[in-house]
This record gives structure tokens, C-alpha cells and sequence, in this order.
């Protein structure tokens, strides 16, 4: 079964390349939900050695992760090649690393091999059954999947029941259009069943985090406004998050898969005049001459809890509509 919370809200998931080590450096002072450091695509088969042994010190050197970053990540090499069981042994060990991103994932397999190397290369961290201090295990590395070929999309249900620390998907629009020999438009529209597929498999299962294809335009205003669509695009869709390539793509996407400020005033609006209809025994009612039930309640509350998470001042909002009642 799936992992069902994860402790981190992952609007952007940030890529850096292991192979510079500038950026590694640059990389502590960056701010964002999660930072990715790519071992795959960005580095040549010949470089993988010398990158993974430079990520595992540059990783190693962290007396702890930086407050402006909320996850650690590495995303590693595909299971299918001879990288990937390397990658985990020299990075799982280490304790600063709180998630692996695994690419190409066709199959349950994958994941499940991956799930065995975890246990067995950082026990005190997904021992199930107790360490031998009798401590229960704690803090697993999480992963995350990359759903990138028509296989995968075909077998989501599969990976999503493959480990009990998968905790979110990511569409790889650029290997997708590959495997299906489609050209990626702006509109998106060739990718609109694998990605309504995969934010709906991963509701289904209880995952967290749904993370969009990425934005390959991101300098000058155009690349901006074509960010902002993409976002407003994939969060209409069910996805929460988005994969960025550039810093810059930051803040547009963290401030976009958060709640707008009218929404989250809205929510807790709700939020309070229900708590008032509840204590008088009403089970729907009216606001702004609306009808108010349960499904509009549990989205007013799910919106609070986020607006929470993503910084908003969620106690001040409520001192400022505590004398709202329901109509």
C-alpha cells in the first residue's frame, strides 16, 4: 500500500545538475519545496561516476538541510540501467537525503527494487519489523516516481501500490512525447490523457504529490506567461505541483499551486459559519446565496490546511471573519 501523507508540500520540484559543482554550491541558497539534484539526464554516461561520488560528498558535508529548502532529493538513474544500483548505494546511507526521484518507471518492479535497496542499504530507516537496538524504523527516504512511457501510464494503478514510500508522481512530458513519437504543442492537448491519468491515480492511491511536465520557456516575459499557463493548466487538472529547470521558475510556480488569497478568504469564511451551523444543528445552508453542504466544507477546510502550509497567516484570517454566520 501507498505511502497516504508525506511531512513536505511540493508545489516546485527543482532539478540542479549533480555534474557542476557551481551549482551544487549555488544550490544551498536557493528556496523551494524540494531540490532535485539530477544524477540522469543532465550528466554523461562517462561523468556518472565522478558526479555521483561529488554529490555524495557535497551531500555528506551538510551538517543539516538548509531551512529555505523543504526536501532533499536526488534523482537518481533509471532501474533498467547499470547506474541506478550504484546511485543508491552511495547515496541512500546518508542521512540528509530525504527523498529519491526515480525516472522511467515502466513497471511495479522498479519501485519494488528500489523499496528492497532502501531497506537493506538504511534499515534504521525502513525497518518494518524493528532494528536490532529494538528501535522501530523512522523517516524513510520517500520516493518519488517519473511516469514517462505509455507503458507506465497503462500500469498506474501497479505503481502505486508498489511501495509503501512512494509518495507522489511526476509527468516527464519529453520522454513521453518520445515513446508515443508525438510533438509537444503549446496547447498540451496531445498530453491531456496521460496526465488526467496519472493525477487521477495518484488521488486514487492516497499520494500526496501529482507533479506537472515541465515548462521548457522560462526567459522573458514570454517564458513567464507561458509558466503561468502551464501552472494554471496543470493545477486545473489535479496536479499540485510542477517540475522547474530554472530557478527562476520558482516563485511563479510555488505562489500558483497555492491557494489564491480570495480563495483561502472564501474557505475560511466557510470554515467558521460552519462551525456555527454545526452547533445549531444545521447540516446545509447558505453564503453569498449559495448553498453550502459536506463536499464544500471538506474543500474549504482541505484549502485552509494548505493555505497553512504555504505560509498564510491562516489565525489572522480567522480573527478577521469570526463573527461570519451562515445565512
Amino acid at each position: 500500500m501507498a505511502a497516504k501523507s508525506s511531512s513536505v508540500l511540493r508545489r516546485a520540484l527543482l532539478y540542479v545538475p549533480a555534474s557542476s559543482p557551481r551549482m551544487l554550491t549555488k544550490s544551498l541558497s536557493l528556496t523551494t519545496d524540494n531540490l532535485t539534484y539530477d544524477l540522469e539526464d543532465s550528466v554523461t554516461p562517462s561523468s556518472k561516476p565522478s558526479a555521483r561520488t561529488a554529490l555524495q560528498t557535497h551531500i555528506s558535508s551538510l551538517s543539516s538541510r538548509p531551512a529555505s529548502i523543504s526536501e532533499l532529493a536526488v534523482r537518481l538513474n533509471a532501474i533498467s540501467t547499470p547506474y541506478a544500483l550504484d546511485d543508491l548505494t552511495s547515496l541512500a546511507p546518508l542521512p540528509q537525503l530525504d527523498a529519491i526521484v526515480i525516472p522511467k518507471v515502466n513497471s511495479a518492479s522498479d519501485l519494488t527494487f528500489a523499496t528492497d535497496a532502501l531497506r537493506h542499504l538504511a534499515p534504521s530507516r525502513h525497518s518494518a519489523t524493528g532494528n536490532k537496538d529494538g528501535s522501530k524504523g523512522g523517516n524513510p527516504i520517500k520516493i518519488i516516481a517519473l511516469i514517462e512511457s505509455a507503458k507506465a501510464v497503462m500500469d498506474l494503478r501497479s505503481i502505486c501500490a508498489a511501495s509503501p514510500y512512494l509518495t507522489g508522481l511526476i509527468f516527464a512530458a519529453e520522454d513521453f512525447a518520445l515513446d508515443l513519437s508525438l510533438t509537444r504543442t503549446p496547447s498540451l492537448h496531445e498530453f491531456l490523457y496521460a496526465r488526467s491519468a496519472i493525477a487521477t491515480a495518484a488521488r486514487a492511491a492516497g499520494l500526496p504529490s501529482t507533479i506537472d511536465l515541465v515548462c521548457t520557456s522560462y526567459k522573458g516575459e514570454e517564458g513567464m506567461r507561458r509558466l503561468e499557463e502551464e501552472c494554471l493548466g496543470g493545477k486545473a487538472m489535479g496536479f499540485n505541483g510542477k517540475q522547474c529547470i530554472h530557478p527562476s521558475q520558482v516563485d511563479t510556480v510555488q505562489r500558483l499551486f497555492a491557494p489564491a488569497e480570495q480563495e483561502v478568504e472564501w474557505a475560511m469564511r466557510i470554515v467558521v459559519a460552519d462551525e456555527k451551523a454545526t452547533d445549531a444543528g444545521r447540516g446545509a445552508w447558505t453564503l453569498d446565496g449559495a448553498m453550502i453542504d459536506a463536499p464544500v466544507v471538506g474543500k474549504a477546510n482541505a484549502i485552509v490546511t494548505k493555505a497553512e502550509r504555504c505560509g498564510f497567516d491562516v489565525k489572522a484570517l480567522r480573527d478577521k471573519w469570526k463573527d461570519q454566520e451562515p445565512e
